[in-house]
């Protein structure tokens, strides 16, 4: 069996379990099926089976002693295997079941509907038997079909599945799964119909209104909106209370979504405008196309649910579904499920390392050490992709922890070997609400040998801001420990001298934006010369991100800045390619120093160095 059988298998087995169903005692409603397809068929046998792990056990049976049967060899085993009717005229005739116990047993005939649940899990059959072969006809198959669906109405019924909302009142998400089936049969295939979604309000909302208000509060936004969905919809549209605040309608077949999206925006701004609430809650409207006889209730809800999200930022809170969104939403899915498998696999994540040069020496005095991710199946994936999904998620902490280890080993090794650099790394959001980063930080520190002012760690201002008070001490207690830090992409954020003058840090790196087009922009040059000196008078080291352009960098010397960092000097390297560099732009830097302008960069790393061609170095170095 493979592993998505075995899967599969384990769900159907579970989805029966939970209905606890099995070895219950007999019930009145179930025997009245069975005889009446004993009756219908003119059988002497009926049962509803139930398929267990290794048997067949009977909920209800006519004609039949025993409650069981082994599964291996049973009819009923491949029906719900396959969720398909199977009919055998003969069994002494067919090769899978001629030689089974039940064959031995004077069996001839067998015909199964598959009990499937709303969710296609087929629990088993309904099934009739008799001891002469026979044929069967398409109306005796309809009729067995019909049965089977009264069985599993009554096992839903039976075990509180239930179809109406008690909040409510409105008919549920199963309802409205099976009604979509129920169309998916009735209507005329390629019919265009519209499903739409209402949604109350974002999780973020709710949680906000639960710890604020009573909970009778969050029933009555509840009870109002499914009031008002039902009197817009009309007597003839049936709303379907789909999830805890979120309903759901089919549109009528012919309607055109040119005519049927302004209708909707024009009452939901209408509904907004009337809210008490619309400060509070922000309603959304999800629209999806579909087609009778391509589409399924489930995949139709998800979509629907997808544009209603999309729905929340755009200017009417209506949106139609986009499978370019859905498609990159599920992306961003994935790869964050299969990040966690990258943080302990040998092979997946790795670092790259970035020089930081000196621009008054053109020494190379730091690196800051950034994240790859090769993907087994995808390749390389972006930092720019999933770094921003890895800090908004649980995985935040684990990824830094694996960061922090492996830049500490190569600072080790970087040591040993006579390179003196302060190598930087990035802290998100989720680490500084850490109650023992510092603990680990410096407990790291101390497993490698490496003494505090090797490290710095980089925070953005937007990080800090998320939750300031716990964020700030966080930091004091890191900067206690003797470890430097940096606020990273400075001028992004929540810039202030305020600000500037309580945070505990040593460094301040100017973003790229900035940087990026300077030397064209005599309005930006002064804002970066004001940013260098006001970060300076507080006692902070200035960098600058993304220097790329010689007269760019000829500009921050002018301006007094400390440090650059760009692809001008280096695009982030492999830790091999990293110490090539040092040594190559070393040599050319010392060779041309006395003849350049001061407007070009001396480029050197703190470690002596063998003698190279100087044309050599430059074009190995230009070409990575």
């Amino acid at each position: 069996m493979t592993i998505s059988c075995q899967l599969h298998e384990a769900r159907r087995l579970e989805a029966l379990n939970k209905l606890n169903l099995l070895d219950t005692p007999p019930s009145e409603a179930f025997d009245r099926i069975t005889r009446m397809a004993a009756r219908l068929f003119n059988l002497p046998i009926a049962a509803v089976s139930l398929t267990d792990a290794d048997r067949q056990w009977f909920k209800s049976r006519v004609g039949v002693e025993h409650t069981s049967i082994p599964r291996l060899g049973a009819p009923c085993g491949e029906v719900a295997d396959s969720s398909r009717v199977l009919v055998i005229p003969d069994l002494l005739r067919d090769e899978l079941f001629r030689d089974t116990p039940l064959a031995a047993s004077g069996i001839r005939y067998y015909a199964g509907a598959p009990l499937t649940t709303v969710d296609g899990h087929c629990l088993g059959a309904m099934c009739v038997l008799g001891t002469e072969p026979r044929e069967t006809t398409q109306a005796e198959l309809d009729i067995l079909s019909d049965l089977a669906a009264m069985v599993m109405a009554q096992i839903e019924m039976q075990h509180a599945l239930g179809r109406m909302d008690p909040l409510s009142g409105l008919p549920n998400r199963n309802q409205f799964i099976e009604d979509f089936q129920d169309m998916q049969r009735d209507r005329p295939a390629d019919e265009q119909r519209l499903a739409v979604l209402v949604n109350l309000a974002t999780p973020d909302q709710l949680a906000h209104a639960a710890r604020a208000l009573n909970p009778s509060f969050l029933d009555e936004i509840v009870v109002d909106a499914a009031a008002w969905i039902r009197a817009e919809a009309g007597p003839r549209r049936k709303v379907y209370h789909v999830a805890a605040n979120q309903f759901a309608l089919i549109s009528e077949a012919g309607v055109a979504m040119a005519d049927y999206l302004p209708a909707l925006e024009e009452k939901m701004e209408h509904a907004i405008s009337v809210s008490k609430l619309r400060f509070v809650i922000t309603p959304s409207i999800g629209v999806v196309p579909f087609e009778i006889g391509t589409a399924d209730g489930l995949s139709v809800l998800r979509q629907a649910q997808n544009a209603a999200h999309d729905a929340i930022d755009s200017a009417t809170r209506v949106a139609v579904y986009s499978a370019m969104e859905d498609g990159l939403y599920r992306r961003r899915f994935n790869l964050l499920n299969d990040f966690a498998a990258a943080l302990i696999s040998r092979d997946q994540l790795r670092l790259v390392y970035q020089p930081r040069i000196d621009i008054a020496s053109g020494e190379c005095i730091g690196a800051e050490a950034l994240l790859r991710w090769n993907h087994p199946t995808l390749g390389p994936i972006g930092p720019g992709e999933f770094i921003p999904l890895i800090e908004r998620s649980g995985l935040a902490q684990a990824t830094t922890a694996w960061v922090l280890n492996r830049a500490l080993r190569q600072q080790q090794a970087w040591r040993a070997a006579g390179l003196r650099l302060q190598l930087s790394l990035n802290v998100s959001a989720a680490n500084l609400l850490e109650p023992d980063l510092a603990d680990r930080v410096v407990a790291e520190l101390e497993q490698y040998g490496l003494p505090p002012e090797c490290l710095e760690l980089e925070i953005t201002e937007s990080a800090i801001m998320e939750q300031p008070v716990k964020a700030n001490a966080m930091l004091e207690a890191l900067a206690g420990t003797g470890v430097h830090l940096a606020i990273d992409d400075f001028g992004t954020g929540y810039s202030s001298l305020s600000y500037l003058q309580r945070m505990p840090a040593n460094v301040v790196k100017i973003d790229q934006s900035f940087i990026l087009g300077l030397e064209d922009d005599y309005r930006q040059q002064g804002l970066v010369r004001t940013m260098i000196a006001m970060s300076q008078d507080l006692g902070h080291r200035v960098v600058a991100e993304g220097v790329e352009r010689g007269d760019v960098l000829a500009f921050l010397r002018s301006a007094g800045c400390d440090e650059a960092q760009g692809y001008l000097f280096a695009r982030p390297l492999e830790v091999d390619a990293f110490g090539i560099w040092c040594r190559e732009s070393s040599e050319w830097g010392d060779a041309v120093a006395a003849s350049m302008p001061r407007s070009e960069p001396r480029a050197l790393c703190s470690l002596a160095r063998p003698k190279a061609s100087l044309a050599a170095s430059r074009r190995r170095h230009q070409a990575r």
